[in-house]
């Protein structure tokens, strides 16, 4: 997908490549023996990612190198994108760590580094599969075990979190009401809050890029948000003097859609849609949604999600 239509992965990693962000909001979510370790004013953000071909659609990451205990070693960040918990997430994670151990061999050589993966989720439901490799495998015999790689990674489920319980980096904040609250219906309710937060951030060297990105993130995943509905809310919770700027967000925001294609962009709508009305089976239907180029076909069937009840009947609308 690309940068502009994946609006998660665009903000994901417009914050949490901040590095005092980034620091501030891993060394909350350390288990304490692991957190007396970790120094992280040694944080430094790689550039490295190991999501690869489809999965980019549903998974955004980060790579961070910090010193545990004199050692170098590695923090993998992995948000979740979808609103499902999907089951096989231990089995992924290990072939990403595979991957920093194999560009470590190449660029650095022995001994491996350790790696501690964190997992961001923000989907409706709570998160209901296993945080650990072996538990993808049931019950093995205990003269088997020793034989079976196992790890755990740190779980952040944003649904088993109240708002007031979302503290920290003024970033960190923001960032996650946002995504915990993007598949809610109370969503766009949250908007004039989350703009409240971000006011310390107008007068600093580097606010109004995260600003723009919040207002980029908010006009892509508003369902109908519009120019005219987000001016008035910026103007009484952010700032006054920002709402004519809004309007030139706006339109940049637009001519980057139109350079992205119009196509494009209604099918990730699409996806978005189906996403949340039908979760893991209406996405079983996008290899065929991708052979679909006509824009006015893919209006047709986007209105047609909107109404419908059952994926069955977007199935029909695709195969007859």
């Amino acid at each position: 997908m690309s940068e502009v239509w994946n609006p998660h992965d665009r903000l994901f990693k417009e914050i949490w490549s901040d590095r005092e962000a980034a620091a501030d909001f891993l060394g909350r979510y350390f288990p304490e023996g692991v957190r007396r370790l970790v120094e992280l004013d040694t944080l430094e953000i790689c550039k490295d990612s190991f999501v690869t071909g489809e999965l980019r659609e549903y998974f955004s990451d980060l790579l961070y190198r910090v010193s545990m205990n004199g050692r170098d070693s590695y923090l993998y960040l992995l948000l979740e994108h979808k609103s499902w918990a999907p089951r096989t997430i231990a089995l992924q994670l290990l072939g990403y760590i595979k991957g920093i151990w194999d560009l470590h061999l190449k660029q650095v050589g022995l001994p491996l580094p350790p790696v501690i993966p964190f997992v961001l989720y923000h989907g409706r439901a709570g998160w209901n599969v296993s945080e650990s490799m072996s538990g993808l495998l049931g019950d093995v015999d205990s003269e088997l075990q020793m034989y079976i790689p196992d790890f755990r990674y740190q779980l952040i489920d944003l649904s088993s979190f109240e708002d007031e319980e979302i503290k920290g980096h003024v970033l960190i904040k923001v960032g996650l009401l946002l995504l915990k609250h993007v598949f809610r219906q109370d969503y766009r309710e949250k908007i004039p809050e989350v703009l409240k937060l971000m006011r310390e951030l107008i007068e600093k060297k580097t606010g109004m890029q995260y600003i723009e990105a919040v207002l980029r993130y908010i006009f892509h995943t508003v369902e109908g948000m519009g120019v005219d509905d987000l001016k008035p809310i910026v103007e009484e919770n952010l700032s006054e003097e920002k709402g004519g700027w809004i309007m030139t967000l706006a339109e940049k925001v637009r001519n980057e859609g139109i350079e992205q294609g119009i196509q494009q962009g209604l099918l990730e709508g699409i996806v978005a849609l189906i996403e949340m009305k039908f979760g893991e089976s209406g996405l079983k239907l996008l290899p065929e949604l991708r052979k679909i180029t006509n824009a006015d076909r893919l209006r047709e069937i986007k209105d047609a999600i909107r109404v419908v009840l059952d994926v069955k009947e977007v199935e029909k609308m695709l195969y007859h």
